[in-house]
């Protein structure tokens, strides 16, 4: 089973995910999502696999999503998939996918559950 590391190394919390990782003695590929940026399809592949809409993973606060406006896309779901991979500082960070599980690894529980997976 392979496992991939959705990493931003500006985030704290995604370098917190990844020195969890390496402590842990996982095997992972890292994948620097701003610089290869995951098509509208293999995002909703990965949030399918960590049960969340794209509007729970969605980065609100910055500034992209105010000068588009998120909000008035509701729940259109294929739109959202649309801007977020056009957009991907707006995905929600780290996420580590893992065989059929994805988790967004922001705290140390969700950390705890990517380590299971992986």
């Amino acid at each position: 089973m392979s496992t991939e590391l959705w990493h931003n190394p500006r985030c704290s919390k995604s370098r917190a995910a990844k020195a969890a990782l390496d402590g842990a003695g996982a095997a992972y590929t890292e994948r620097r999502y701003l610089d290869d940026p995951p098509t509208a399809a293999e995002l909703d592949a990965v949030l399918a696999k960590a049960g969340l809409e794209p509007w729970e993973a969605a980065r609100l606060g910055e500034t992209v999503a105010k000068e588009l406006d998120l909000r008035h896309l509701e729940h259109d779901r294929a739109r959202w998939l649309e801007v977020m991979a056009a957009h991907p500082v707006l995905i929600q960070r780290p996420i580590v996918v893992s065989g059929g599980s994805a988790v967004v690894a922001r705290d140390a529980d969700s950390i705890g559950r990517a380590l299971d997976s992986a």
